[in-house]
């Protein structure tokens, strides 16, 4: 006897499903606020902002979906600043060609790094992602092209393609929030791909999808290179906006700042970088540490030497003699009496 079948039921969406039109509805609104934020907030700062977000979003594709800790991200976005600000100021180069220039050089740079470096994995790796980006800041120090301590100033904004002057605010905010989104949505179609959904594999558990036959060492150095070329957009345009190219740029704490503002948002999100840029935009990484640190009279004594022992470092490198001076939160320590006659004796009188 044959037995009627019920017809199914109709399946509520998947939560996968329902969960990246959230995300789209989320960018939409996003990309509507950004449009009318000038008439309200600085538009220097919201360039500010969307630079160092691009910055975050493209360091967060390399580790929160890659699993891959790298401490050199300044170096690409350093150098995309230099070569932005010496293709704009020396060769004459207009303002897409510059950054054109810029991301270009990022991502050779991010090629060769990526190649040199994911043979290694975890701190090894990031290691040697610090070790190579510290090589490049102690060239850019001596080479002539970068100003040494002075950088490269006065870059010129110049005209987009002829038509747009960059010289005013408003229009440049408009060509950065531009390039913030078209990387942003860039990097929301990467980690949303078949390309994406290998990485996240690999992030789990790299020896399974070795076993399933992807190269692993290949897709991790297409991440590597993409986070590199975006790190350098980001970078470039940070030198046009503010007309200056300096060490700062590509310093070993640049990339502290980047991996600071993608755990302060979140890592593996899609809108937290941008959250831990903005809060980013409005204080420094030293300023941050020197609250955590402070918290104790030993955090305080090994801020002062980690940071004395930088500087000193860096006075050598420089060829120059600052004599260095003793905490301040120390000085009143010294200034006390002893209190036990052991030590009262044991100091030298003074006439």
């Amino acid at each position: 006897m044959a037995v009627r079948s019920e017809p199914a039921a109709i399946s509520a969406p998947a939560p996968a499903a329902e969960g990246l039109r959230h995300q789209q509805l989320a960018i939409l609104l996003m990309a509507a606020a950004l449009l009318v934020a000038p008439l309200v907030l600085y538009p220097v700062f919201l360039m500010k902002v969307l630079c160092f977000s691009l910055f975050a979003c493209a360091f967060n594709l390399l580790i929160g979906y890659g699993g891959l800790l790298s401490f050199g991200h300044a170096a690409f976005f350093g150098t995309a600043a230099y070569a932005a600000g010496h293709a704009a100021k020396v060769w004459g180069f207009p303002p897409e060609l510059a950054l054109a220039f810029a991301t270009a050089c990022s991502a050779a740079l991010g090629l060769v790094f990526g190649w040199l470096a994911i043979r290694r994995q975890g701190i090894y790796f990031a290691m040697i992602t610090l070790a190579l980006a510290q090589m490049l800041y102690f060239f850019y120090l001596q080479a002539p092209f970068t100003g040494g301590e002075d950088g490269i100033q006065a870059i010129p904004r110049g005209r987009l393609f002829g038509i747009l002057d960059l010289s005013d605010d408003r229009v440049l905010y408009g060509v950065v929030l531009a390039i913030f989104l078209g990387g942003f949505l860039l990097i929301y179609r990467t980690i949303h791909s078949p390309f994406g959904q290998v990485l996240k594999a690999i992030r789990e558990n790299e020896a399974r999808a070795i076993s399933l036959g992807y190269d692993t060492d290949r897709y991790k150095l297409v991440a590597f290179t993409l986070s590199a070329a975006l790190s350098g957009l980001a970078g470039g345009t940070k030198a046009i906006v503010f007309r200056l190219a300096s060490l700062t740029d590509v310093h070993w704490t640049m990339s502290g700042e980047v991996v600071l503002m993608a755990l302060v948002g979140g890592l593996g999100t899609v809108f937290g970088p941008i959250v831990g840029a903005s809060l980013r935009a409005g204080s420094s990484t030293e300023a941050v540490l020197r609250r955590v640190f402070a918290s104790s009279s030993a955090g305080k004594a090994l801020w002062w030497k980690v940071r004395s022992s930088y500087q000193e470092r860096a006075l050598v490198t420089s060829g120059r003699s600052v004599p260095m001076r003793s905490p301040p939160f120390s000085r009143s320590r010294l200034l006390q009496p002893c209190s036990t006659p052991e030590h009262r004796r044991a100091r030298p009188h003074r006439e």
